[in-house]
């Protein structure tokens, strides 16, 4: 964890490094206006960290005026050094041809410093406001899927899939009930969370509990835990799980009798990779490969020894990167595509967008889902 705070810092103070660097012809040169827009960022730097202490404290509205403020500029400050860096790279194209002598003139078109700075900043500010209402455009996602192993008598078996809402300070109530309106919408026999549902300290929270506990398919609520339930707390965040109806499944397989079975394993964060991988081997050892297995995996990972041994594995944890182009960098870290991929040894895998935010309270070209499933057989 304390080495995780201190990459992120790293990260993100050169973040603020370079943007105040593309900023310095438009700053106002007084030594006032300096140190302002030095506190601010250093204020913004150290946001997460205040957050997280408010939080504790248990002064919630502070903190999610903070919250509400620093991830803001957080998304705000990612989206403007993307562009930043785009301009950059261009003018270094243009410069490189111009030394072979390829291109001519054409370093004229970019903008000034001062002049590129004072555009990025209109246009971010139109993606950020863009970015706050696709987050709470919840998308639904239908998926059909034909197999033997659904028994005809059982028909059409209806399974929603919600991932990384990512309750606390910034996703709550409201946006709770829109992501419940598509899954009642759905009429589910089977709900499950995919990790991450909850991302802040849930004591006071009994409102959010009690409205997911409202949700009572037929089949049943099963959950796993994601990297953010351990940030939280395990205990908390078991309390909460528990008390929102869920059956929480840690390395264990539920039997759904006739149907199907669900199996679910912890994220690696609880126990390390070695650990969560001994607990997936075990977990599927103990599954009858004649039962339509679903295997709930918050990180859209597949262990080379599971191959085989599931039918359906549902992840989340990439939100598709949540602000384009930050998508770009976590499929290189997690290649599995959003959606449904199949995959050689039988099975399929499907990843979610997730329904929530996680920092930054915006979505750009990665809008929130919530996945319907129907199984039936042929």
């Amino acid at each position: 964890m304390y080495l995780f705070l201190t990459i992120f810092l790293a990260l993100y103070g050169g973040m603020q490094w370079y943007w105040y660097r593309k900023g310095a012809d438009v700053i106002p040169q007084s030594m006032v206006a300096r140190l302002f827009v030095a506190l601010f960022l250093l204020i913004m730097l150290l946001a997460p960290v205040l957050i997280r202490f408010l939080e504790q404290r248990g002064d919630a509205a502070a903190a999610r005026w903070t919250a509400l403020i620093g991830y803001s500029w957080m998304g705000f400050l990612f989206l403007s050094c993307s562009c930043f860096l785009l301009l950059d790279c261009g003018r270094l194209l243009i410069r490189s041809l111009s030394r072979v002598g390829i291109g001519g003139d054409l370093g004229s078109y970019f903008p000034g410093s001062g002049s590129s700075f004072v555009w990025v900043t209109l246009l971010v500010a139109v993606i950020t406001l863009y970015g706050w209402h696709e987050a709470t455009v919840i998308r639904t996602e239908s998926v059909d899927i034909y197999t033997t192993k659904i028994p005809k008598a059982a028909g059409t078996i209806t399974v929603v899939q919600i991932s990384d809402v990512h309750l606390g300070l910034l996703v709550g109530e409201e946006r709770l009930k829109m992501i419940l309106a598509a899954v009642r919408a759905a009429q589910p026999d089977l709900l499950v969370a995919t990790g991450d549902l909850v991302d802040g300290e849930m004591d006071g929270r009994d409102g959010l509990a009690r409205l997911l506990g409202e949700i009572r398919p037929r089949l049943g609520k099963f959950a796993v835990m994601g990297n953010h339930e351990l940030y939280v707390g395990s205990h908390q965040a078991l309390s909460f799980l528990q008390d929102a109806g869920f059956i929480l499944l840690r390395g264990e397989v539920f039997e759904i009798p006739g149907i199907m079975a669900v199996a679910g394993v912890d994220d690696p964060v609880f126990g390390g990779k070695a650990e969560a991988a001994d607990q997936e081997r075990r977990v599927l050892s103990r599954t009858d490969p004649q039962r339509y297995l679903i295997l709930l995996k918050h990180r859209p990972v597949i262990a080379p020894q599971s191959r085989g041994h599931f039918d359906l594995q549902l992840s989340g944890h990439v939100h598709q990167g949540q602000i384009f182009p930050f998508g770009l960098l976590t499929r290189i870290a997690f290649p599995l595509p959003m959606g449904l991929s199949g995959i050689e040894e039988g099975g399929a895998v499907y990843v979610s967008r997730g329904a929530g935010t996680w920092g930054p309270p915006i979505r750009f070209l990665a809008p929130p889902e919530v996945t319907v499933f129907r199984l039936r057989h042929p």
